[in-house]
């Protein structure tokens, strides 16, 4: 048996109407409650969810100027901004409706109603409601990003740039392209990104596109509805629907085959997505912004990327620099990641040595900073003492020093760190892909890329 969804409130002076109401859509919804008197409707509030209000506009006898309808709407919107009101009126009093709509209401029905068109629109109601709970979950759950995504730490040349070029660009909407080695902080530039821009307060949306199934593409950028698939069980909002009026951060953007990126050209350059399931075009509003470590103008050279695409994406190109050209910043970082370390795992007073600071210094980190802070974590728990010496930041066997006679190639020097991540987790790529703070879905592609 399908089960019914939505909790509908009709608020009408007119008993008659309620039980009419009543009558046709206790059996469409969840629930339907009445109240004859619009004073009581917020009390109500505050003890049931309520997915949409049938709201009438007059309530005292001979009244007809929709006053107390507006009034109410009002008050109902102080308390709960995002529920769907829909306006009950007379077949005469059109133009009053068409007020009620540009003060902000969803819709209004005229008596007599049509009861089919009623139930339907009230279904749609339901569903835009249920949308609105999710975006306004998800924009809530952003009060700790600035825990996920803490602040840029350096003063390195290759930094202060960067830097710069965010407080040029992020009062903009301009799209921006993030290129770097894994673990040089792209995201966090994406996020210093949307903080310092006019949507800071909406969403940040994160989406690793290297860690979604491709059959699943269009379900988790662009939602779906109800029955669109075996295991679409009830409708779903897209991480694009998600960060409207907000930032989308797609990382990992190289990944993509041919046949996804142009799903995802088309929706940035209509600013339109189309559920899956659906027919109806949703407008979208999001600014932009992307990741890889890859070199997409090869890519694109090589014909695995779209022209098109790449133009789209990187009106802006920020370069996230390695640790390696960050020399200044080394000690500094260390030391951040020591002091937050040391609180997280109740091991203060802990400090570095001379030649501990001075191994860091002259450590390659292929890694980048995830590499740093992971062999900063590990000394905090290996470490007996209140002093941390370079055995302990660096087990014999894993370092990679730099060499004096000549410069690795990069593609060398993460071949060789993805080959010890591997054996030293004796083969379980979860481990190995947690270690080195990518995607299983990245670690495969790697491996395959190095004939591992």
């Amino acid at each position: 048996m399908k089960r019914k969804k939505g909790n509908i409130l009709i608020v009408d002076d007119n008993e008659d109407i309620l039980w009419s109401l009543n009558q046709l859509l206790k059996n469409e919804f969840e629930k339907i409650f009445t109240l004859k008197k619009p004073n009581q409707v917020l009390d109500f509030l505050q003890k049931q969810q309520i997915d949409v209000i049938l709201l009438d506009m007059n309530f005292t006898a001979g009244v007809n100027t929709g006053n107390e309808g507006f009034f109410w709407f009002k008050e109902i919107k102080k308390l709960e901004p995002n529920v769907v009101i829909v306006f009950i009126t007379a077949y005469g009093d059109i133009e009053i409706a068409v007020r009620a709509m540009k003060e902000g209401a969803d819709d209004f029905i005229t008596k007599p109603w049509d009861s089919d068109k009623l139930i339907s629109s009230l279904h749609n109601f339901v569903n835009l409601s249920h949308s609105k709970q999710k975006v306004n979950r998800l924009k809530a759950s952003q009060s700790g990003l600035h825990e996920i995504y803490p602040k840029m730490i350096g003063e390195s040349d290759a930094l202060t740039q960067v830097k710069l070029t965010i407080q040029k660009i992020s009062a903009t909407d301009a799209s921006v392209l993030i290129q770097g080695e894994n673990g040089t902080g792209k995201a966090l530039i994406a996020f210093e990104i949307h903080k310092q821009s006019d949507r800071s307060n909406e969403a940040f949306v994160h989406v690793d596109l290297g860690a979604i199934h491709e059959n699943l593409f269009e379900s988790e950028l662009f939602g779906h509805v109800k029955g669109a698939f075996t295991d679409a069980k009830e409708d779903r909002i897209g991480r694009f629907e998600a960060a409207s009026d907000g930032t989308l951060f797609l990382d990992e953007i190289g990944n993509l085959s041919l046949a996804l990126q142009q799903k995802l050209l088309s929706a940035i350059q209509t600013n339109t997505i189309l559920k899956v399931g659906s027919n109806k075009s949703i407008s979208v509003n999001v600014r932009l912004v992307c990741a890889t470590n890859q070199n997409l103008k090869q890519m694109v050279s090589e014909g695995r990327f779209r022209e098109d695409l790449l133009y789209r994406i990187n009106t802006i190109l920020i370069e996230s620099p390695a640790l390696r050209d960050r020399q200044k910043d080394l000690s500094i970082l260390a030391n951040s990641f020591l002091n937050e370390l040391a609180n997280k795992y109740n091991k203060l007073d802990l400090k570095f040595s001379e030649t501990a600071i001075k191994k860091i210094e002259e450590h390659h980190w292929p890694g980048n900073i995830r590499e740093l802070r992971h062999a900063v974590e590990r000394a905090v728990l290996l470490c007996n003492a209140k002093i941390i010496k370079p055995e302990d930041l660096f087990p014999a066997g894993i370092t990679i020093k730099k060499e004096n006679k000549g410069i690795k190639r990069l593609e060398d020097v993460e071949k060789e760190v993805i080959a010890n991540a591997v054996n030293n987790m004796k083969g379980n790529l979860t481990k190995a892909a947690s270690e080195l703070g990518i995607s299983r879905s990245t670690l495969y592609l790697k491996i395959e890329k190095y004939g591992l």
